[in-house]
């Protein structure tokens, strides 16, 4: 087992130095901070947290908000926060949220009832009343994959990766393009304003019947709006996708109308979710960086508990445009149109 005097030695310091940044005090050279962070991270080390706490009168515990729906990028991403969180010597608790001011307002009471060192948030909440808590107790709180005023946050440019991601489509020679997303959550609404932002780069008129909202971004509700889209027209070639597993919903029904990926119709998601390597055909999607996100967001909740770099930070990850087999030039004079 990993033990103070191991990592003290690795960093060339003293134990005295490194207790002192795993206990959360001040008065530590922040690049020094910073190397001893590292190593207890790639080293697994875990402090003794029932010690810990009596000494320091903490928790050691994090509170992870996620929304009821919890799809698969979720899941994913909690995972890795959890490894990361657990790095440092933290429990985490789940707050599953529902997009209403009761299930909020429930939430913000558990919260006031349990003993948190800090909250990593991969749900927004609505309510001012949960924000004015945090004010007003200042508990250490970042966002992840959204971003809030005076909270630290990581998070992709939404609206340009959505804008490439349609321009990808454009670029192949399509003109005639669907959009499957939802109007709930700040993400959502970026990437629906990337997908006209595109069209109308190109000279394409901005089409709002081209765009059906659903509920949730689910695979359940892909189907659900892939089969809208048909009622409304069959004057297109192409669907992008606010999610990966709307774009994995979407498929299905396509091929259940006996419409062929990409033959007849190309599509594109967004996340790069597990399975859009594995799904056939294998999904043409925009990336997010899911480990960095994860670590990141941990590293700067635990620096925030610590005192340490304490100021409200924002940082904007990269993104990737991964191309795959569900898209593909358009070809004429399809006979389903």
């Amino acid at each position: 087992m990993v033990s103070i005097k191991d990592i003290a030695k690795q960093a060339g310091m003293s134990p005295s130095t490194v207790s002192r940044v795993v206990n959360g005090k001040k008065y530590v050279n922040p690049a020094k901070r910073d190397k001893i962070l590292k190593l207890i991270e790639e080293t697994g080390y875990v402090p003794n947290n029932a010690a810990r706490s009596m000494v320091l009168r903490r928790s050691f515990t994090v509170g992870i908000v996620v929304p009821d729906t919890f799809n698969m990028f979720q899941r994913q991403l909690f995972s890795i926060i959890e490894r990361h969180l657990y790095s440092f010597g933290y429990h985490t608790l789940f707050f599953f949220v529902k997009f209403d001011g009761s299930s909020e307002e429930e939430f913000l009471n558990r919260v006031r009832s349990e003993k948190l060192d800090g909250i990593i948030m991969l749900h927004e909440i609505q309510g001012n009343r949960f924000y004015d808590y945090i004010t007003r107790t200042k508990l250490p709180i970042v966002t992840a994959t959204f971003s809030r005023s005076q909270i630290s946050s990581i998070h992709v440019n939404e609206e340009q990766a959505s804008f490439d991601g349609v321009s990808h489509l454009i670029n192949l020679g399509h003109r005639k393009i669907n959009m499957i997303t939802g109007r709930e959550f700040s993400f959502g609404r970026q990437r629906t304003e990337g997908f006209f932002h595109a069209l109308e780069s190109m000279g394409i008129d901005r089409d709002e019947t081209r765009v059906v909202f659903v509920k949730h971004y689910t695979a359940e509700f892909g189907m659900y709006g892939m089969r809208e889209l048909l009622l409304r027209n069959k004057d297109f070639s192409a669907i992008f996708a606010a999610t990966d597993e709307l774009a994995i919903g979407a498929i299905r029904v396509l091929r259940d109308e006996g419409l062929r990926v990409p033959e007849d119709v190309s599509v594109v998601g967004f996340d790069d979710i597990e399975i859009s390597d594995f799904y056939l055909p294998r999904l043409t999607t925009i990336r997010q960086p899911l480990d960095e996100i994860g670590g990141q967001a941990a590293l700067i909740l635990h620096r925030h508990i610590c005192g340490a770099n304490g100021a409200i930070a924002e940082l904007l990850l990269p993104y990737k445009l991964i191309i795959r087999e569900s898209t593909a030039i358009p070809i004429s004079g399809k006979s389903w149109i």
